[in-house]
C-alpha cells in the first residue's frame, strides 16, 4: 500500500444510468409507516363506500324461441309465411330487446317512471310494490321531475304532502300521456299540506289520488317518498339492461338477465318484455293475414253492390215477362256458358290484383301491407315466394330502423335486398298475367261459340240466361271472397307466437351479486401499496442526492475511510465536549485508519498532513476537521487545525477567536508564524486561522510562502490538518493537494450529488489528487437498511456500532423517541 491510488482501477462505465434495485427496496422498508398509513385510508375509503351501498341482485327468465307452425295451416293455405327462420327470428328478438320502442312499452306498462322510496340509513331506498301507499296519477297532467314528495302518515284518512322546493323559483314536470316537459312555477321552500287518502289531488307540480295499500299501515317513523323520473331517460337507462345469451348452447333458448337494486322490479321488468315482445311478435306475424282481410274486406263490398243490383234485375225481369222453362239441352247450354263466365271473372280479378301490385311496388315504399296472393286465387309459387320474402325484408328493415342509424350499412345491405326481391316479383307478375291473358283468351273464345247457340233463342229467352249468368257469376264471387276471408281469419286466430317463456323470472330468495366489497378492499389494498411506492419512486428518480453507502460503491471505487452520523450539539467540538458520543467514537476509528494509510507511505517518520475538501459548501468538511483535529490532540499528537478556507472562514466561530489575523497576513509577509498561531482550550491542539479575506486567494495559496508555511509546520507539529476549499466550486484545494499526505473528501449523504463523484474519479484519474479517502457525513444506520461497509482495509464502522449503552448519546425528548419507536429504532 505503498501508493494507494495504484491500486485504484476505475470503470469507465461507473457514470451509466443504472438503477439501483437494492437501494429502492430499501427506501421502500425504510417508509413502510407511509405505506401502512395509505393502505390504512384506503382501505377505510372502501369500507365507507362499501356499508353504503345498496346490494345488487341478478335474476334471469328463459325464453324459447321456434317456429310454431298454425295448426289451421295447410299447403293449400297460404296466408301464412316463413319470417326467415329460427337464426332470423333469435337476431329480431335480440334487435327488438335493445330497441327504444320496445323499452318504451315495457317501461309505460310497468309505470317504472314513478318511484316508491324510503329513507334508509344513508340514502333513499327503493321499495316499489312495498309501499305502504298506492299513487294513481292522472296522465294528462304534470307530474314534478325529480324532487322526491314526502307522503307523511297522519291518521286512518288523512296525510300530509311535503315537499323542500329550497331556493326554486321555477321546477320541472312532464305529463305522461304525450311524454311532454313542462315549466311549473313553485314559491321557494318547504310545501306542505294534508290530504284525505282517495281524494283527487290537484297542484300545479302533483296531480294523482294517493290510497293505501291494502292490509299496508305506513310508520309514522318512517319517511316515505314518491318520485317521478324523465321517462326518455329512464327509458335510455333501461334500453340496454337486459343481457341476452344462448343458454348452455342452446340455438333457440335465450337467457335474459338483468341487474338492480330491488327484485321485484327485475322480475316484473322481464317479465313484461316478454309479454311484450311476444304480442309485438304475434302482431306482426298475423300481418299478413290482417293485410289479406282489409283487402278482401274492401273488394268484398264491391262484389256484393253488384250481386245486390243483379238481384234486383232479375227481380225486374221476372215481374214484367212471364216465366218460361227452357230444354234441357239449353239449360246445358247454359250452364257451360255460366262456368266459363265465372273463369272469366276469376282471371279478371287475377289481372286486376297483378295491376294493383305491380302499381303498388312501383308507387309505394312501406311493403308491409301487401295482401296475400292467395286471396284472389293466385297460387304460383314463386310468386308467392317474392312477395312473402319482399315482405320479410320490410318488415325486418322497420325493425332494424329503430335501432340503426339511417344510411348505415345494415339499412343499406336490406335497401338491397329489397330492390332485387322487387326486381324478381315484377318478373314473375309479368309471367303471371302473361299465362293469365291466354288463359282470359280460350276462355272468351269458348264463350263466343256459346253464345252463338244461345242466339237461336227467343229474345226474352237469350235476356233471361244472360241475367240468371250474372247472378250466378256474383254470387260465386261473393262466395268465393267470403270462404277466403273465413280462411285468412282462422289463420289469425289460431297463429301462435314463435317466442315461448319457459321458466319466468322469479325471486327465489336470490343472494346479491354485489357491490364487490372484497374486490373493493382488494383494490384499496392496491392502490394504498402501490400509490406511496409509486410516489417513492418518482422521488428516488428525481433525487441525485447520495443516499447511502450502496450509491459510493456503485460510483466510486474510492475507499471510505469512516461513517460520521448526525449529532445534534450547540457547537462543532463534538469529540472533545462529548467524548463518549457515538460521533466521537467514528472519529477515533477515522484516526485509526489513517495509521494504516500513513504507515503505508514510503516516509514514515515526521509530521504528516491531512487536507479535508468537498464539494460544495455545507458537506460538514470544518465540522470533520475540526474533530479530528481534536482526536488527534486527545491522543497526545501535537497537531495544528489551519483554516485555508480564504473566501469563507468559519472555523474561529467554534473556537470563540477574532478571525481579524491568520494564514493571509503570513502569506503577504504581514506577519510571523507564531503571529498568528492560536492555542485552543484543547490541550495539543492549536489553531491557525485564515484571516481576513484577500482579493486573490488562489494566487497567495500558489506562493512560495504557502510552501514555506507547511514546512514550518511539520517541522513544529506532529500533526497538519488543512481545512481546505471546496474542490467543487474552487481549485484552492487542488493547489493545496501537493502539501497533503492524505485528503479526505467529504460526502454527506442526501445533500452530495451523485455527479460529484465522477469529479473527484477525474481528479484522480488524472493524478490531480492522490492519497484521496471518503468521509461519509449524516450517516444513519437503518435496521436492515444494508449500509454495512467494507472499506478495504479490514476495517469498517457503523453509526451506533457500539451500542448505546457504551455511548454518551444525546438525550431525546417524548417526541423524538416516538417516531424513532414507528421507524423500527429503540
Amino acid at each position: 500500500m505503498a501508493n494507494l491510488d495504484q491500486d485504484i482501477e476505475f470503470d469507465d462505465s461507473s457514470g451509466r444510468l443504472t438503477f439501483d434495485f437494492q437501494g429502492f427496496l430499501f427506501k421502500i422498508l425504510n417508509n413502510w409507516y407511509y405505506i401502512a398509513i395509505c393502505i390504512g385510508v384506503f382501505l377505510a375509503i372502501a369500507h365507507y363506500n362499501n356499508v353504503r351501498k345498496q346490494n345488487i341482485y341478478l335474476l334471469n327468465a328463459l325464453v324459447s324461441v321456434e317456429s310454431e307452425q298454425n295448426p289451421f295451416f295447410t299447403t293449400n293455405t297460404s296466408i301464412s309465411f316463413n319470417w326467415g327462420g329460427v337464426s332470423g327470428k333469435l337476431g329480431k328478438v335480440m334487435t327488438t330487446l335493445a330497441t327504444r320502442s320496445h323499452n318504451e312499452l315495457v317501461v309505460d306498462s310497468l309505470q317504472f317512471y314513478k318511484q316508491y322510496l324510503r329513507q334508509g340509513k344513508y340514502h333513499l331506498e327503493d321499495i316499489y310494490k312495498a309501499s305502504p301507499y298506492e299513487v294513481i296519477i292522472d296522465k294528462s297532467q304534470p307530474q314534478l321531475l325529480g324532487i322526491p314528495l314526502e307522503l307523511k302518515h297522519i291518521d286512518a284518512t288523512r296525510f300530509k304532502l311535503i315537499c323542500d322546493f329550497e331556493e326554486r323559483q321555477s321546477v320541472s314536470g312532464q305529463r305522461y300521456s304525450d311524454r311532454s316537459r313542462v315549466g311549473i312555477t313553485v314559491t321557494p321552500g318547504i310545501f306542505e299540506q294534508t290530504f284525505v287518502y282517495g281524494d283527487s289531488i290537484r297542484l300545479p307540480f302533483f296531480n294523482a289520488v294517493v290510497h293505501k295499500r291494502q292490509g299496508a299501515t305506513p310508520k309514522t317513523s318512517e319517511q316515505y317518498f314518491v318520485r317521478f323520473l324523465n321517462f326518455d331517460g329512464l327509458v335510455s337507462s333501461f334500453q340496454n339492461s337486459v343481457n341476452v345469451n344462448f343458454f348452455k348452447g342452446s340455438s333457440t333458448v335465450l337467457s335474459l338477465s338483468q341487474s338492480g337494486t330491488n327484485k321485484a322490479k327485475i322480475v316484473d321488468y322481464l317479465n313484461t318484455t316478454v309479454a311484450i315482445l311476444r304480442e309485438t311478435e304475434l302482431r306482426a306475424k298475423n300481418l299478413y293475414a290482417t293485410n289479406t282481410i282489409k283487402f278482401i274486406d274492401s273488394t268484398l263490398g264491391t262484389v256484393d253492390d253488384r250481386l245486390k243490383d243483379v238481384n234486383k234485375e232479375m227481380d225486374d225481369f221476372r215481374a214484367s215477362n212471364k216465366v218460361f222453362n227452357v230444354t234441357e239441352d239449353i239449360s246445358n247450354t247454359s250452364q257451360r256458358l255460366k262456368d266459363y263466365e265465372s273463369q272469366l271473372e276469376t282471371e279478371r280479378i287475377k289481372i286486376n290484383y297483378l295491376n294493383s301490385l305491380e302499381s303498388y311496388l312501383q308507387n309505394k315504399s312501406d311493403y308491409t301491407k301487401i295482401a296475400a296472393p292467395t286471396s284472389v286465387g293466385i297460387t304460383e309459387s314463386g310468386l308467392l315466394n317474392s312477395i312473402g320474402k319482399l315482405t320479410g325484408f320490410a318488415i325486418e328493415r322497420e325493425n332494424q330502423a329503430k335501432t340503426a342509424r339511417e344510411g348505415s350499412i345494415l339499412l343499406k345491405r336490406l335497401d338491397a335486398q329489397i330492390d332485387s326481391e322487387k326486381s324478381v316479383a315484377f318478373e314473375l307478375i309479368n309471367a303471371a298475367r302473361r299465362g293469365i291473358n291466354l288463359q282470359l283468351s280460350s276462355i272468351n273464345s269458348s264463350i263466343a261459340k256459346l253464345e252463338a247457340e244461345l242466339k237461336k233463342l227467343p229474345k226474352e229467352q237469350q235476356e233471361f240466361l244472360k241475367i240468371q249468368r250474372r247472378l250466378n257469376i256474383s254470387q260465386n264471387a261473393y262466395n268465393v271472397y267470403q270462404a277466403k276471408r273465413s280462411e285468412a281469419a282462422i289463420v289469425r286466430a289460431a297463429n301462435v307466437s314463435d317466442i315461448t317463456m319457459i321458466d319466468a323470472a322469479k325471486d327465489t330468495g336470490n343472494r346479491p351479486v354485489g357491490p364487490k366489497t372484497s374486490l373493493n378492499y382488494v383494490i384499496a389494498l392496491l392502490i394504498g401499496t402501490l400509490l406511496p411506492i409509486l410516489f417513492i419512486f418518482i422521488r428516488f428518480i428525481l433525487d441525485y442526492t447520495i443516499s447511502n453507502s450502496a450509491d459510493v460503491e456503485r460510483l466510486t471505487k474510492l475507499p471510505v475511510i469512516g461513517l460520521v452520523g448526525k449529532y445534534n450539539h450547540k457547537n462543532n467540538l463534538v469529540a472533545f465536549e462529548k467524548p463518549r458520543s457515538s460521533v466521537a467514537e467514528a472519529f477515533r476509528a477515522i484516526r485509526s485508519s489513517l495509521q494504516f494509510i500513513y504507515k503505508s507511505q514510503k516516509d514514515t517518520d515526521g509530521a504528516k498532513t491531512l487536507m479535508f475538501t468537498s464539494s460544495i459548501s455545507g458537506e460538514g468538511k470544518t465540522f470533520c476537521s475540526i474533530n479530528t483535529a481534536t482526536v488527534y490532540a486527545l491522543s497526545g499528537k501535537k497537531t495544528v487545525l489551519v483554516g485555508l478556507d480564504l473566501r469563507k472562514p468559519k472555523i474561529s466561530e467554534d473556537f470563540e477567536v477574532k478571525n481579524d489575523k491568520g494564514a493571509v497576513n503570513y502569506l503577504i509577509n504581514d506577519s510571523t508564524l507564531d503571529d498568528i498561531t492560536h492555542q485552543t482550550k484543547i490541550p495539543n491542539l492549536d489553531l491557525i486561522l485564515s484571516g481576513p479575506i484577500p482579493p486573490n486567494p488562489s494566487e497567495l495559496l500558489m506562493s512560495e510562502r504557502m510552501a514555506e508555511l507547511v514546512r514550518a509546520l511539520k517541522a513544529k507539529y506532529d500533526m497538519v490538518i488543512l481545512d481546505s476549499p471546496p474542490l467543487g466550486l474552487v481549485t484552492d484545494a487542488l493547489e493545496l493537494a501537493q502539501y497533503a499526505d492524505a485528503t479526505i473528501f467529504m460526502v454527506r449523504l442526501n445533500y452530495t450529488k451523485k455527479g460529484m463523484l465522477s469529479l473527484i474519479n477525474s481528479k484522480v484519474k488524472k493524478g490531480e489528487l492522490k492519497n484521496v479517502n471518503l468521509l461519509l457525513n449524516f450517516y444513519r444506520h437503518k435496521k436492515g437498511g444494508g449500509y454495512g461497509y467494507g472499506y478495504g482495509y479490514g476495517y469498517g464502522y457503523g453509526y451506533g456500532a457500539y451500542g448505546d449503552a457504551y455511548h454518551e448519546n444525546e438525550k431525546r425528548g417524548l417526541w423524538q423517541r416516538f417516531k424513532r419507536l414507528f421507524k423500527g429504532k429503540r
